[in-house]
């Protein structure tokens, strides 16, 4: 029996590099995982049949998963050629062409004696187009169903892989497909950790698990950190496999109970200390930072076998605690703190900032850098959590698109109906700011706007402002005013700023009929998407208010709703299907015109893992699940 969440040591080529059949017994892994591509290469299929499969051969007497070579075939993408029959290349083993299809996929597999097989399927970047990513899914549809005619009548598990890229309405659709083959014993996730941004995979692999059968292992391939790990578990992962232990252990990379050490960095060169006091294995009992330094800076084979039995041990001992906070309802307590410590980076000796090469190339202020983004826009990064603002679609695009068109409130004013207050939490580089203002001064100057942005950190904006060619929006006078300590006033429209605490500085704030909200996420700037806050929020509102946000996340859709909001849903922005409006106080016209959450989204939060955020403590759970349960909206016709 295989007790999930479980890590998977990756045994690429039938061994997992540098461990010895009795160190991989002291580890204790109950399944690891073999390379189908590499081993059909060499030694190959008729080898296998002769032998008697895997297990035997390499004397591993546990479980055994062969992924279908759908990885490498994307490694090698330059070099093959995809058909519907399945993809041609030539092997690196020996130049020869081969044609890998399901059918041989599935037949090796067979040959090794894999204890849970997965289907062939086509893999492409996660952040290929619509067009070449719903194509894929297609094909790994079709790819899947000859997989599973393949199988025939062996008695060995087989694992559907759901693909889709970025794209939540195409992983929608896979998920579908593929839950209604019948025969599959489990799902994976597959295309993930191939190009897209850690918010996308988090996010995507959030919405997939909710989408696949609860009594079925659910498997995120290739994935990969510790920090990814107990985010997946979070999500409801079961499976993970990742070569990262042992391919990380040979560049002089360590996982610790004091977070990741790099032993090449020469302040480890005199430090004569365990690499990690709190783990009992070889290298961390027997040897000091100084002599692991030595090792890794010399090469020597000793130094990637002993940091890579480490941080093998180091998974499977994260996964073995994660099991027993599961089984003792402790895992949502747990989560905060270790997924802090587990994004942690050497604490005995942080590693310094890297000075600016060129005073001119001043791409870095504060906490915050620049990132151009792959389609040629540049956004603002928070360097410590590597967040990014905007990560993929145009910030001035998605600022118009979410927060100012969408809203009933601002369309009025723009229409000179009504006087409105719009508060901007979280003004950062100001786009969403600077988008509203420019279309009130595009329109007639009949209703009077008034914006108070709230922000802690102003080196976001200070950063933009020295950057004004990319950030265009920025040439305005506005902000130059407020980083003065002025308002910005024109007709009928002012913008002040309230720098500081956004949560105290609102109780002090002209009260709103619109609210952006928009902080970095709830991993970065965690207290602003707590319950607490939304129910301070909403304390302050004493009219009908839209909260905007870009976050659809299950989680805090469920704290906005206990804090009394009405949830709807909102527009799409980039890959993300849907982003939210939430209301307090809503009239009835509100209700009618915004998309309000109804059954069908109860349904699927009673499908997820993560219906509420960590801040919820265990005992508070249940009663709360009455309230957001009993609340009025689900009332409505």
């Amino acid at each position: 029996m295989i007790e999930t969440p479980v890590f998977m040591p990756v045994g690429t080529r039938g061994a997992v590099r540098t461990q010895t059949r009795e160190q991989l017994a002291a580890l204790g892994p109950t399944i690891i995982l073999g390379n189908t591509f590499h081993l059909m290469l060499r030694p190959g299929r008729e080898h296998f049949e002769r032998v008697g499969g895997l297990h035997g051969w390499m004397k591993w007497p546990g479980a055994l998963l062969t992924d279908s070579g759908g990885f490498q075939v994307f490694s090698l993408s330059r070099n093959a050629t995809v058909s519907e029959d399945g993809v041609e290349f030539r092997s690196t083993a020996d130049g020869r062409r081969i044609m890998l299809t399901p059918e041989s996929s599935i037949g090796m597999q067979r040959a090794i004696g894999s204890d849970i097989m997965m289907v062939f399927d086509h893999l492409i970047d996660s952040t290929s187009p619509l067009a070449l990513a719903e194509e894929a899914m297609h094909r790994t549809h079709r790819w899947a169903a000859r997989s599973l005619a393949a199988r025939e009548g062996s008695p060995n598990a087989l694992f559907a892989i759901v693909q889709g890229a970025c794209f939540p309405a195409l992983r929608r659709v896979s998920a579908d497909v593929l839950t209604t083959m019948q025969g599959f014993d489990g799902y994976a996730i597959g295309g993930l950790a191939v190009g897209e941004t850690r918010a996308e995979r988090e996010d995507t692999t959030e919405l997939v698990t909710e989408l696949l059968p609860r009594d079925k292992p659910r498997y995120l391939m290739g994935v990969g950190t510790p920090l990814d790990l107990i985010e997946g578990v979070h999500r409801g992962v079961d499976m993970f496999d990742c070569v990262l232990p042992t391919a990380w252990a040979q560049q002089g990379l360590a996982f610790t109970s004091r977070g990741r050490i790099d032993l090449v960095r020469g302040v480890h060169a005199a430090a004569e200390v365990p690499l990690d006091p709190a783990c009992p294995c070889e290298a961390c009992a027997t040897y000091s930072r100084s002599y692991l330094h030595h090792l890794v800076k010399c090469k020597e084979p000793l130094g990637w076998q002993l940091l890579s039995f480490h941080n093998l041990r180091f998974y499977l001992s994260l996964m073995a605690e994660l099991r027993a906070a599961i089984r003792d309802g402790s895992f949502a307590s747990i989560y905060p703190r270790r997924r802090d410590e587990l994004g942690r980076s050497d604490v005995d000796n942080p590693p310094g900032k890297v000075p600016r090469a060129k005073p001119r190339a001043a791409t870095t202020r504060g906490a915050f850098s620049l990132v151009v983004s792959p389609q040629g826009f540049t956004s603002v990064q928070h360097v410590a959590s590597g967040e990014v603002m905007h990560s993929v679609n145009d910030p001035d695009v998605e600022a118009r698109r979410v927060y100012v068109d969408q809203s009933r409130a601002i369309a009025d004013a723009l229409a000179g109906r009504r006087d409105i207050t719009v508060w901007d939490v979280g003004l950062g580089a100001a786009h969403n700011a600077l988008a509203l203002i420019r279309a009130v001064e595009a329109a007639p100057p009949s209703s009077r706007v008034r914006i108070v942005s709230f922000e802690h950190d102003l080196d976001a904006l200070r950063l933009g402002l020295d950057h004004q060619k990319p950030f265009i929006h920025l040439r305005h006078e506005g902000p130059h005013r407020l980083l003065r300590g002025e308002a910005y006033e024109r007709g009928g429209l002012r913008w002040e700023l309230v720098h500081g605490d956004a949560l105290t500085g609102m109780t002090r704030a002209p009260r709103p009929d619109v609210v952006f909200w928009d902080p970095f996420s709830a991993k970065t700037d965690t207290r602003m998407w707590t319950l607490d806050a939304f129910r301070a929020l909403f304390a302050l509102l004493d009219r009908p208010t839209e909260v905007i946000t870009y976050s659809a996340s299950t989680a805090i859709r469920s704290a906005l709703l206990a804090a009394g909001f009405y949830v709807a849903r909102g527009v799409p922005s980039g890959p993300k299907e849907e982003t939210t409006i939430a209301l307090a106080h809503p009239t009835a016209d509100d209700l009618a015109h915004h998309a309000i959450l109804g059954a069908d989204w109860l349904a699927r939060r009673a499908r997820s893992t993560a219906k509420l955020g960590a801040d919820i403590p265990a005992d508070a759970r249940d009663a709360l699940e009455q309230v957001i349960a009993s609340h009025p909206q689900w009332g409505r016709p």
